[in-house]
């Protein structure tokens, strides 16, 4: 259908000018031309000079106050201007300065860390802005395509170190605050997480930004901006607490508002059509969603991309004065606060009908501003003549996720209603710009809606829905023809966009199998009616067997009731029924919001091999074979500069002493470096990298300093103490991707969906509960031994979790409270003292994950290996850092062992192909549980680990089937293989040479990873962009 040409445009800059006074040698300038627009427009003026002396005069008087705290330096030179990407540690200290004093924040009387923070970051963003304008100044001259990432997810961490290492100024920046009297380090602790995400479908988007501007690409992102994320953890007691997010309580110093940049947003309303033929939307519910720009740079490039995030508000005129003046405070207040709160919460809870409309109205936000801002700048820059048949060729969409699925009725809304293009035009241009990712594996698990709270919200949508399920029901149609009509109606439920809906009524007619021909052949006649007769005495048979059980069926039936009147008693009034049967429920209609991605889309692709085989055989396998050319393979990557270059200095710097470059930065092909000879010419002999025993002693050095930094955070964040001397062991589940669980009730043996649960892990599928079984049998097996026999038998370990349940993820929970409550018990154990440690992580998130990767020695990806992971980044993250892994053939585990050799990760678990037999053997009762696995169980049973009731979650782990029952991420099948496999694990650890040349061949083979490869393979293969240096 599609052609599989991509065609995306190029962002553009803002409707209006900015002012904002940039330097001490910058000025306010004017509006611009009317044919001109920028970001921000900061000019160097000739008139500067003119505010150059006072403001100097101004700094320099605040600043040597003797009641003020910062501490003032005569080398500082206050008239350099700190925006230059030039400037020098003084000019830089001068620009801090200026921003405490004339950017405030905070009370001028004291100049503490936090407000150091926020002018030490407004100093960056002045640098920032620099590039940014020349960035799309360029961009909007030469007219560029331009790539458009829409994602409901952002998880950017901190700022701050990552913006002055891309711009080169690191060191600049740890000069100047130390002449200010302040540590780097412990300004950029100040900083929160952006709460714009919580998975690893968040710090994917956020990856391909970095790598999009490192690598010159035009590129926007588009996402919300939520006012208190997803949630702030807190472990108590009782287990996991829920409190809103706070990282914009004091404000957002990378952030700037664009007042100027706003587009409507309707819901509700109703379609007529007018006059002229065209339908129109009218009514309804009425927004704005105003524009939030973050500037993202790339690694040493002028390229500066924009991160544009909407946030919600409704015109003034719409808060009733009338109804407050009145008292009706709530009511007058009603339609801001329907507005604001589409923007409150990353992934609201969606139980009630309110939940899933919320979820429904910010998904709609996301797409309509997005789309509205995408076409007004294709406009602007066509000039007077717009040829849409060109936006294709500016402009590429791509989907990160089902989310932003409803873009695509979205752009043929606009095109059709509002710029006059007919149907057949618009949906080919559609088809030509969208594109989509898929993150899902589970054909149960993709994104649907209901038809009906659609057509309520957003009328006008699902009209056009419709359409392109009648177009997509034509070209089934068209491709199996009419000759087969069973064959048809299974590949039409297949397929369709909409489920449960009836078909048209000339499909019906030819879903209608022809009756056989009257006319019989006269030789046959005889023939046929003999066959007819034994036929019939068969039928005969067949009914008195029937007859038979339905009197059996009547006789069981009479049993139940008596029964009943006996368990029963009829209280006063009470009327006693039989019930027989019951009318089978209507199911439910819905819109399959994956259906519509790969029918509207000219690409679709899996984020790993596996992943992208498992699309094409099993998830949208119907789509496959009609259009093989749509389906691609772009393994994730993550972007080496946040995940190895500034998180892990200590390793970073020992790389690019060793392979004598630090070009591997930005190619990390030259990571395998580490894999070649190394020739010693003075004993005219050659080693590799990895086996030299100078890089091992160096190499543990860093590893053991960055578990130093971990162990002063565990320290603060938990009270534990641990020992440097042990093996860090870390599972953390941030860096995963949302999955949706299809909860299901079951009357009279059919299933109905009820409700769906959007959860983040800590998830069942995770396994962290294996993870945790495999600590307990090791604590039940150290407690059984003497002090000599566990030092003989275990190394020393520090467990370490990390991760978020879902607020109404009740088990997720229940695993949380089970680790915390394991830890409490083995850390105060004297007998076990360092040999084990289990730490939980509160809060875990990019700023903690930039702390434990790099000290992690043992990384756990246990999924159950089924198809469960898309791919996974973070244990990719961990590859790069020297972290071994342990885990089963599952996401990008598979191209993970494949590229850092099977000998240097450890393997455990079912294979993909054994997982159906598996479960269909323990649904029929046949599963055998190993011996250690029921003695865990029953260990944990016995109330070692303090009061609290564990019969739900182990539960879980048992009996053959039915929902909270069975282990259906076979926990108790694969905890023997897993036990089996932490012994290998030891048995290395204590060959530190061996452990040492496993963790140089794990960053070696991790150069495939880089989000920098993934990027360039989206541009080229999807979105047709090339890079666009800037002059």
């Amino acid at each position: 259908m599609a052609s599989s040409s991509s065609l995306f445009s190029t962002p553009s800059t803002a409707h209006h000018s900015y002012s904002h006074c940039y330097s001490i040698s910058r000025s306010f300038v004017g509006a611009p031309s009317p044919s001109r627009s920028k970001l921000f427009f900061l000019r160097r003026n000739a008139s500067a000079s003119r505010f150059t002396a006072g403001r100097d005069f101004l700094v320099r008087s605040l600043f040597t106050e003797t009641n003020h705290k910062l501490k003032d330096d005569d080398s500082i030179t206050p008239h350099v201007a700190p925006g230059s990407l030039s400037a020098d540690a003084a000019s830089i200290a001068s620009s801090i300065k200026y921003h405490a004093e004339f950017t405030p924040l905070f009370s001028p009387l004291q100049f503490d860390l936090l407000k150091a923070f926020f002018a030490t970051a407004q100093s960056v963003r002045d640098a920032l802005i620099l590039n940014w304008n020349a960035t799309y100044d360029y961009y909007e001259k030469m007219n560029v395509k331009q790539a458009n990432y829409l994602s409901l997810e952002f998880l950017q961490g901190r700022a701050l170190l990552n913006e002055i290492g891309n711009l080169e100024l690191t060191g600049a920046y740890a000069e100047a605050l130390r002449k200010l009297g302040k540590d780097l380090e412990n300004v950029a602790r100040q900083e929160p997480d952006a709460a714009l995400g919580n998975g690893g479908l968040g710090r994917l988007a956020s990856c391909f930004l970095d790598s999009l501007a490192t690598l010159n690409y035009p590129a926007w992102g588009y996402g919300l901006r939520y006012k208190y994320g997803l949630f702030k953890q807190r472990i108590t007691k009782d287990g996991q607490e829920e409190v809103a997010e706070d990282w914009l309580e004091m404000g957002n110093p990378w952030e700037i508002v664009r007042n100027d940049v706003s587009y409507p947003v309707k819901f509700y309303g109703k379609v007529v059509e007018g006059s002229d033929g065209k339908r129109h939307w009218i009514g309804g519910e009425d927004i704005i969603a105003i524009a939030y720009d973050v500037p993202i740079p790339g690694y040493k490039t002028k390229t500066t991309i924009n991160l544009r995030l909407w946030s919600t508000k409704v015109r003034s005129e719409d808060f009733d004065l009338y109804d407050f003046n009145a008292g009706n405070h709530t009511k007058a207040c009603e339609a801001q606060t329907n507005a604001e709160k589409i923007c409150y919460i990353l992934y609201p809870g969606d139980e009630s009908m309110e939940g899933k409309v919320l979820r429904l109205k910010q998904q709609y936000t996301l797409c309509s501003a997005s789309l509205q801002d995408i076409i007004a700048r294709f406009e602007r820059r066509s000039g007077e003549y717009v040829d849409w048949e060109e936006f294709p060729e500016k402009v590429a969409v791509q989907m990160n996720d089902t989310h932003p699925t409803l873009c695509i009725p979205e752009l043929m809304r606009i095109l059709i209603d509002l710029k006059g293009l007919t149907w057949r035009e618009a949906w080919k241009i559609t088809q030509r710009t969208v594109a989509y990712t898929n993150h899902t594996v589970l054909p149960e698990a993709l994104e649907k809606w209901s038809l009906e709270l659609m057509q309520k919200l957003l009328p006008r949508h699902v009209e056009i829905i419709e359409m392109i399920d009648e177009e997509l029901i034509n070209t089934i149609i068209s491709e199996y023809g009419t000759a087969d009509p069973v064959l048809l109606e299974e590949k039409l439920k297949a397929m369709r966009i909409l489920e449960n809906v009836d078909f048209p009524a000339s499909v019906k007619d030819l879903l209608v199998q022809p009756k056989e021909s009257s006319i019989v052949d006269p030789d046959e006649e005889i023939q046929s009616s003999d066959e007819e007769v034994e036929l019939i005495d068969e039928k005969v048979e067949l009914i008195d067997e029937k007859v038979e059980l339905i009197d059996e069926e009547v006789e069981l039936i009479d049993e139940e009731v008596e029964l009943i009147d006996e368990e029963e008693p009829a209280g006063e009034g009470t009327q006693k029924k039989k019930v027989l049967s019951e009318p089978v429920p209507e199911l439910p209609k819905m819109v399959r919001m994956a259906n519509l991605s790969v029918v509207a889309s000219h690409a679709v692709n899996g984020v790993a091999e596996i992943h992208s085989e498992i699309v094409k055989e099993e998830v949208f396998n119907e789509f496959f074979k009609l259009w093989p050319e749509k389906f691609q393979n772009k393994t994730n990557g993550v972007t080496p500069r946040r995940w190895i270059r500034f998180c892990n200095p200590d390793l970073s710097e020992l790389i690019t002493k060793w392979i004598h470059t630090e070009d591997w930065v930005l190619n990390t092909e030259k990571l395998a470096e580490l894999r070649k000879a190394n020739k010693d010419i003075e004993r005219c002999q050659s080693k590799r990298f990895a086996d030299d025993e100078e890089l091992h002693t160096e190499w543990r050095a860093a590893k053991k300093s960055n578990k130093m930094k971990v162990i002063s955070f565990l320290k603060e964040k938990t009270g534990y103490l641990v020992s440097p001397d042990a093996m860090f062991d870390v599972q953390q589940t941030v860096s995963t991707d949302w999955i949706r669980v299809l909860m299901y009730s079951v009357e009279n043996c059919h299933m109905m969906p009820t409700y769906y649960i959007y959860v983040k892990r800590i998830h069942e599928y995770k396994r962290q509960l294996l993870n945790i079984l495999g600590i307990v049998y090791r604590y039940k097996k150290m407690k059984e031994m003497t002090a000599a026999e566990r030092k003989a038998k275990f190394v020393p370990r520090v467990c370490i979790f990390g991760g978020k349940a879902f607020a109404t993820y009740v088990q997720a929970k229940r695993i949380v409270k089970f680790i915390t409550d394991v830890g409490a018990t083995v850390n105060h154990d004297s007998e076990i003292g360092d040999l084990l440690k289990v730490v939980f992580v509160p809060d875990y998130n990019v700023s903690v994950a930039e702390l434990l990767i790099p000290a992690s020695e043992l990384s756990q990806h246990i999924r159950v290996t089924a198809g469960m992971e898309a791919s996974g980044t973070s244990n990719m993250k961990f590859a790069m850092n020297g972290c071994i892994l342990i885990g089963t053939l599952d996401g990008a585990n598979v191209e993970i062992r494949q590229e850092v050799g099977e000998e240097n990760f450890f393997l455990f678990g079912a294979r993909a192909h054994e997982i159906a037999g598996i479960r269909k053997e323990r649904a029929e009762g046949k599963f055998v549980p190993d011996p250690c696995f029921e003695e865990v169980k029953e260990y944990v049973k016995s109330g070692i680990f303090g009061p609290s009731n564990y019969d739900e979650l182990i539960g879980s782990l048992e009996g053959n089937e039915g929902f909270g029952q069975g282990d259906y991420f076979l926990v108790g099948k694969d905890f023997p293989s897993y036990i089996e496999c932490q012994e290998q694990v030891d048995e290395a650890y204590r060959d530190q040479k061996r452990w040492t040349r496993m963790s140089i061949l794990n960053t070696a083979g991790s150069y495939k990873f880089s989000s920098d490869r993934t990027i360039h393979e989206y541009a080229k293969d999807i979105w047709n962009i090339k890079p666009v240096e800037i002059p």
